[in-house]
Formats: C-alpha cells, sequence, structure tokens
C-alpha cells in the first residue's frame, strides 16, 4: 500500500519548539468538549483478569481500536481526541484500558508492559467477533504502540488488525528507560513513576516499593517479575519492537518525532523495516505532543491522525 505524507509539516508555534515543550504543552491544551456516548464493557481474559473497554458503535464499517499511553487510560485527552473524531466519521470505536487501568482499576491481579501482545490482541479478537467483516484498525500510543508493532511483527500468530498506526513507539527500551534517568527527563520519569505507583497499589507484588523512585527501578522491582521475566533487561531486549520491525506483514504507519526526549525516531530508524511499514518521522513533536501553528488548536496530531487512517481505510 502506497502512503503519502501529510500536507501540512508540524511547524512548531513559538511556545512550543523543542522536544521538552512539545511533549509538556500538549498536556495542557484544551481537554476535548462534550460527553461521547460510550458504551462499556467488561472483556473477560483467558487468565481470571479483565479489561474494561468502552464502545461507540459506528456504520462505516470500519472499527477503529484505541490503546493508550503509559499509566495512561480512555480518558487521556488524546483518546478522547481520537475517538470523538472517528465517531464523527461514522466509525465504530473501541477504547481499551490496559490491566488495572481507568474503570478497570481493582479488575486485574496481572499487569500490563510493553510486551503484553497477547491483551491487545484479545481485544482485537473481540471486535472481530463483535463486528463481523468491518476493517480492523489498531492505533497505540507508546507503549502501546510498541506492543501494537511487537503484535505484528513477532506474535502474527495473535490475532491480528488488518490496519495499524504506531505513535510515538519506543523501539528500544533499554536506551529509552536510560535516557529517562537522565537531565531534564527525570520530569518525565517520575511522573510515570508515580502513577504506575497508584494502579499497582492492592495488587500482588505492589506492596514494598517503597525504595521505587525511577522507572527503572519499578520494571527491576514490579514489572519484570511480574510479567514472568527474569530480570529487567531480559524483559526488555524481548520486548523491544525494533528489532522485529522487519517482520510486520500489514499496512502499518509509525509517526515519530526526532526530538523525542526518550523515545526518538532514531531508535526505530537503527531497525530494518518491512516494507509494509510506513515510517513518517517529523523534525519536531516531542513524545506525543506535536504541537503544530497550521492545524486547528494546533493539534497537529489529530490531523495527522485522520490523514493517515483515511488513507489506510480508502487506499
Amino acid at each position: 500500500m502506497d502512503l503519502s505524507r501529510p500536507r501540512l509539516a508540524c511547524v512548531p508555534p513559538f511556545w512550543a519548539r523543542g522536544g521538552h515543550l512539545q511533549t509538556i504543552t500538549a498536556q495542557y491544551g484544551p481537554a476535548p468538549r462534550g460527553i461521547l456516548p460510550w458504551e462499556p464493557l467488561r472483556l473477560e481474559l483467558e487468565d481470571g483478569d479483565a479489561l474494561a473497554l468502552r464502545v461507540l458503535p459506528g456504520t462505516s464499517g470500519v472499527t477503529v481500536h484505541l490503546f493508550h499511553g503509559l499509566g495512561g487510560s480512555v480518558d487521556g485527552h488524546y483518546m478522547r481526541r481520537a475517538a470523538g473524531r472517528f465517531h464523527a466519521a461514522g466509525h465504530t470505536v473501541l477504547a481499551a484500558n490496559h490491566r488495572g487501568a481507568g474503570e478497570g482499576r481493582g479488575w486485574a491481579r496481572g499487569t500490563y508492559h510493553s510486551g503484553a501482545t497477547g491483551d491487545m490482541a484479545a481485544v482485537l479478537r473481540l471486535g472481530r467477533e463483535r463486528y463481523p467483516g468491518q476493517l480492523q484498525v489498531a492505533v497505540g500510543f507508546s507503549i502501546s504502540a510498541n506492543i501494537l508493532l511487537l503484535l505484528a511483527g513477532r506474535d502474527r500468530h495473535l490475532t491480528q488488525p488488518d490496519r495499524a498506526i504506531a505513535v510515538n513507539p519506543p523501539a528500544d527500551l533499554l536506551a529509552c528507560s536510560l535516557r529517562l534517568g537522565k537531565g531534564f527527563n527525570r520530569v518525565y520519569d517520575q511522573y510515570f513513576v508515580r502513577k504506575l505507583l497508584r494502579e499497582v497499589q492492592g495488587r500482588p507484588g505492589g506492596e514494598g516499593l517503597v525504595d521505587v523512585r525511577t522507572l527503572w527501578d519499578f520494571d527491576a522491582a514490579y514489572t519484570a517479575p511480574r510479567a514472568g521475566f527474569p530480570s529487567r533487561e531480559a524483559y526488555y531486549a524481548q520486548c523491544s519492537c525494533g528489532p522485529h520491525l522487519a517482520g510486520v506483514q500489514i499496512p502499518t504507519v509509525i509517526l515519530t518525532a526526532a526530538d523525542d526526549p526518550f523515545a526518538p525516531g532514531g531508535d526505530v530508524r537503527r531497525f530494518p523495516l518491512s516494507p509494509a511499514v510506513h515510517l513518517h518521522e517529523e523534525a519536531v513533536g516531542g513524545h506525543m505532543g506535536y504541537m503544530g501553528r497550521h492545524v486547528p488548536g494546533y493539534r497537529w496530531l489529530d490531523y495527522a491522525l485522520d490523514h493517515y487512517l483515511g488513507q489506510l481505510t480508502n487506499p
């Protein structure tokens, strides 16, 4: 499938120049207004845990699956903006909270992590069963972008989407974690750790984390052992999507930014890409930022997602 880049590049306003300002200002822009007519849905997993999903039925013949970033939920600004726009376009939207996130807090004993392809495949399988015959498109943000690419490139025996969009994937988890411990990136590191520590309270393994101060520590003390990996380093090595990008067979867009402070596009470019992958790297965008002065509300990310979803669903 031949894909073209959006006509407009992400040209930053003066107040959002550079990766850090892009990343931070995107979190403080206007929140989506109005209440979407969500239908709540509980997805039972094979191991006894459950995921909290929300559904917006549509009529276009396309189901868009939305998966949030680390420490987030379906209530994140970017998730609500995407859901609202895709629903307005007539698509069915299925937004998933990862294990223990959002409305699913308390529903899971296990944890989600960068290699949780089985959970994502379960959501996609539900979409295929609930909306047979519809084109299934998965959109993953940040950690979910990594999971999505790992599913498409390595775990092709599991349920796949028909199309995929991965936004700011941390393609090299070790490099990403190390960057989070340096300089101003410690601000993001602390943000993630605070949210994750709240998420795991009351879960097996969630006690005794008083000495955890960084994501590096959290992954060693909680993520790796709870997910069944012998060490943090083994977890990073086995769950980084980068080495598996050459195996992707479904039409896929990777959207990334050269100035992402901890998951830069350069990490993606270090790995061979499948012909099915369309890599779009912006010079400026930060991590999940993409504030651009030539698009409505400065939300260039929304503009780019609309562009690529249109191309993937209407070749």
